[in-house]
């Protein structure tokens, strides 16, 4: 059994800038565990851009900026462990891992667990149908055409409205495919305007209210019945299905652990410090709530790399109990959902949260019952929404994010 001082699991955005950042603060055995042959995440597949202008004041595409992920990880000297999968993590900092030698454990005085988010594929949204081959989701389509340089299907129907589901839709406008049709289940897009005008722009038919029924064909895919938003049913031709967005933290680690997860975010909770319950635990980018840009994840990360390294200067423990900030629904996730008190500088500094659905009403927060911030407005599902944290909250006995829908 070998020790270090932080272990990281997941070498995407948010894992390696909190790997950076604890070298640059001294600490000094940083291992960073990475199931894939390189550092990325899934900027590796996007065969796009942009990336990497905020962290490195440059655009990269896709690719690029893994690479470069990878090479300032190594510069700072971390212990890049590639190709390692861990199995189990326990209590105080322990792992178990597959390596290419075999079964190992590590143990480390912190452990920051960074593992991302997936796509739920076609059997998480129970559509029908036969199970032909050309049903895939952006993942799998972006990871066909970087390491393969292949292209599924020339004519798929692409499921979702996300930011993602424009990446999708460039991947495969750039690289030879022409979708016949974009659908969304609800009521309007998902992504913002401008960027759910691009569809259109592009030529491509954008159907809101639109379901998938029943996905049809022998060997291949080919053609799919919706129900349009009129209620009416329609068989559209194509040779693929591409499902792109609704996506859910990779917390399989976390499930099977004493932690667990959120019922209604599977994702864990964390203090304002990116502390678990555990307080030898850390948690970082869109495993905590998916899903946000590769960006937003590398300065998450990056700032919850420096609370942890001002946690392990600290000789006392952590002072105080948890207190869980509850929401009204129909808000879907608050993070931090978690405060703690602390003299610290916290790493997030507003609290972020998600609604289920559209909802016109009243949002506030309120700390021991006195409120402390609200806003009426029409919130829309799956957008980033920011309430900045007071820095009484973490001395609160309850905090409390609160919704009044309007009638």
């Amino acid at each position: 059994m070998s020790a270090a001082d932080v272990i990281i699991i997941g070498g995407g955005p948010a894992g390696v800038a909190a790997a950076v950042e604890l070298r640059r603060r001294g600490v000094a055995h940083v291992v960073l565990l990475e199931r894939e042959p390189h550092l990325g995440g899934a900027t590796r597949h996007c065969s796009h851009s942009p990336f990497g202008m905020r962290e490195f004041g440059r655009v990269y595409f896709g690719a690029a900026y893994g690479r470069r992920l990878e090479a300032e990880a190594a510069r700072a000297g971390v212990d890049i462990r590639t190709g390692h999968s861990v199995v189990r993590i326990e209590a105080g900092g322990r792992v178990e891992l597959a390596t290419p030698r075999g079964v190992e454990t590590l143990t480390a005085r912190r452990l920051l667990i960074a593992t991302g988010a997936r796509e739920a594929p076609r059997a998480a949204r129970l559509v029908s149908g036969d199970r032909p081959v050309g049903v895939v989701t952006t993942g799998t389509l972006q990871a066909y055409v970087a390491f393969h340089e292949l292209m599924p299907f020339r004519r798929p129907l692409i499921v979702g409205s996300e930011l993602v589901s424009l990446s999708a839709l460039l991947t495969c406008l750039t690289h030879g495919a022409r979708p016949v049709a974009m659908i969304e289940p609800g009521p309007r897009t998902l992504a913002a305007a401008p960027l759910a005008w691009f569809p259109r722009l592009m030529g491509v038919p954008f159907h809101l209210g639109a379901e998938l029924l029943d996905i049809h064909g022998a060997r291949r895919v080919e053609d799919v019945t919706l129900r349009l938003r009129d209620g009416s049913t329609r068989n559209i031709a194509c040779d693929g299905v591409l499902f792109t967005g609704r996506f859910t933290p990779e917390s399989a680690l976390l499930r099977q652990s004493a932690l667990g997860v959120a019922v209604a975010s599977s994702a864990p909770a964390i203090d304002p410090f990116g502390r678990t319950a555990d307080p030898h635990i850390f948690a970082a980018g869109n495993l905590l709530r998916a899903v946000e840009t590769a960006g937003w994840s590398f300065r998450e990360g990056r700032a919850v790399g420096r609370a942890m390294a001002e946690d392990l200067a600290r000789r006392e423990g952590v002072a105080g109990d948890m207190v869980p900030v509850t929401f009204d629904p129909p808000i879907k996730l608050v993070v931090p959902g978690l405060v703690r008190r602390s003299t610290e500088q916290p790493a997030f500094n507003k609290f972020q949260l998600r609604f289920t659905r559209e909802a016109r009403g009243r949002l506030s927060l309120t700390l021991d019952g006195r409120e402390v911030w609200a806003r009426e407005k029409t919130w829309l599902p799956e957008r980033r929404i920011l309430i900045p944290i007071p820095p009484e909250a973490c001395a609160a006995g309850a905090v409390h994010v609160g919704f009044e829908e309007s009638a």
